[in-house]
């Protein structure tokens, strides 16, 4: 016999909660067909058919937690724009919530970490774009001595490894102070020092007018593109001699 609830969005929407709350509280080998099932209300095929197997109800789950993370950041990201917040203390606070999210969910951590799945998981992708809005602002402050492009790998690969360090050392030998320490290095090699800047440091002011050219709406759609060619091309040049 079918499960009345199988076609339903809300039946789906329960055996992700279901999931979720018990990969948040016992780790995946919790994540059982017949324990999901009761905390849903469903029938163990019903879980089959939605997800194939457990593996596919885990990659469900591990999208349906990230992106609701990830739609706060975005807000969060949005209201320090028209707030006025300093672009670098708007960095430095997505880093602390995505620290706190790696260690209070260490297994949806784990899951969309894998080089595999971080590449098609939408919600990596959409994360992704956050920070890519955050260094922006930065760039366009002129505070920025390095591409947008290598400072989004920078912090990429610091928060990523400042979680996965944190999470592979038991919870009472943790430095608590080691994510904010891993920032100051980040900033280190991705800031200008402020605010006065060496009369031959052009390359901050190349990288600040590079990240306004997609709003100099008084060119043309071909001067733009000219013009965002020619500034990739400087910096370019300035990372290989740097």
């Amino acid at each position: 016999m079918e499960d009345p609830l199988d076609s339903r969005p809300s039946g789906r929407a329960r055996i992700i909660d279901a999931a979720a709350l018990l990969l948040k509280d016992r780790g995946p080998a919790a994540v059982t067909t017949r324990a999901v099932a009761v905390g849903a209300g469903v029938q163990p095929p019903a879980i089959y058919r939605q997800f194939g197997d457990k593996d596919g109800l885990l990659e469900a789950v591990a999208e349906h937690v990230m992106t609701a993370f990830v739609e706060a950041k975005a807000g969060a990201v949005d209201a320090a724009a028209s707030d006025g917040v300093d672009p670098v203390d708007d960095l430095r606070a997505g880093w602390l919530t995505q620290l706190e999210f790696g260690l209070e969910n260490p297994d949806v951590f784990r899951l969309l970490s894998e080089p595999g799945r971080a590449l098609s998981s939408p919600s990596a992708t959409a994360g992704r774009r956050v920070l890519e809005k955050r260094i922006r602002r930065v760039a366009e402050s002129g505070r920025l001595r390095v591409t947008e492009q290598r400072a989004l790998g920078l912090v990429q690969a610091g928060g990523i490894g400042t979680i996965q360090a944190l999470l592979a050392t038991p919870v009472d030998e943790r430095d608590l102070g080691l994510g904010e320490a891993m920032f100051e290095a980040v900033l280190a090699q991705i800031l200008t020092d402020p605010p006065i800047r060496k009369p031959d440091d052009t390359l901050a002011t190349t990288v600040a007018f590079r990240a306004i050219t997609p709003s100099l709406t008084s060119l043309s759609d071909s001067e733009r593109l000219l013009l965002a060619e020619w500034l990739d091309r400087a910096l370019a040049a300035d990372e290989r001699t740097s």
